[in-house]
């Protein structure tokens, strides 16, 4: 499996010091999160995506995925949510990204409304995201926390470049076991977000094995089914100001996920 971590946990920076602690610390990827704020963002001229694809090239980083924030399952008129989507798929397919996260956002909406709003959304920019050479992946989050919600809505697409991202966090605070939440994504699972927290009440970010979070029975699950696919540490720290500093931790970060693969094979 190869290792990326998102640019959630470190402050606004410049591309080029991402990619420098990426290959400092061994990992063969980045999940670059996609706000005005940051150095990726849709309005970036199509001189900066080519400086940003080339820069990656260079360092010999990959750019696994866009982690972008449309709402697919959110209440309301679909023109602004195909219109963020559709930026943010021509941006990765711009700087050379092959996946856009997107969250469900179904709110006050019924399961099976939002459900239903977020499959015409994604069935009308699935062949788009296809042409691109992009894969949206719909996190487990928020109003479809498990594997089992996300794998209701996706039955409903059936597309192959609309997909899954498994935070292995909000199942687990959703009730679902690791094994439940891989036999409902699989075939449908982009890569694995992998966390740690103290508890279903604290959910500040913590060093990878300092927490509660089952990452040995997820990770040993994903080898025994062959899975071999990317691992990208989130580590929250945007929204915990307190926690520690993500580049002291992304070494032994490292180090923990090694460990546990060599367990688990």
């Amino acid at each position: 499996m190869r290792l990326a971590f998102s640019t959630l946990g470190l402050p606004a920076r410049p591309l080029p010091e991402v990619l420098d602690l990426a290959r400092e610390h061994g990992y063969q990827g980045v999940e670059l999160r996609c706000d005005p704020e940051e150095p990726v963002h849709p309005g970036l001229s199509r001189a900066g995506r080519a400086e940003v694809a080339e820069r990656c090239a260079a360092a010999g980083v990959a750019v696994l995925t866009l982690a972008g924030y449309p709402r697919v399952c959110a209440p309301g008129d679909d023109a602004p949510v195909l219109a963020e989507l559709r930026a943010l798929i021509d941006l990765a397919r711009d700087v050379g990204a092959p996946h856009v996260r997107v969250f469900p956002g179904g709110g006050d909406s019924s399961a099976a409304e939002a459900d239903a709003t977020g499959a015409r959304r994604l069935r009308a920019l699935a062949p788009y995201a296809a042409g691109a050479g992009v894969r949206i992946l719909l996190e487990t989050h928020d109003s479809h926390r498990t594997g089992a919600d996300v794998a209701r809505l996706l039955d409903l697409i059936d597309h192959p470049s609309v997909g899954a991202l498994w935070d292995v966090m909000h199942p687990w605070l959703g009730g679902e076991e690791p094994a439940d939440t891989l036999a409902a994504l699989t075939g449908r699972l982009g890569y694995v977000q992998v966390k740690d927290i103290a508890s279903r009440e604290d959910t500040a970010p913590l060093a990878l094995g300092a927490g509660a979070l089952p990452l040995g029975e997820v990770l040993a699950l994903l080898t025994e089914a062959g899975w071999d696919g990317w691992l990208c540490w989130e580590y929250e720290k945007r929204w915990h100001p307190r926690a520690p500093e993500l580049a002291g931790l992304l070494a032994p970060g490292r180090e923990h996920l090694l460990r546990l693969l060599a367990y688990a094979a």
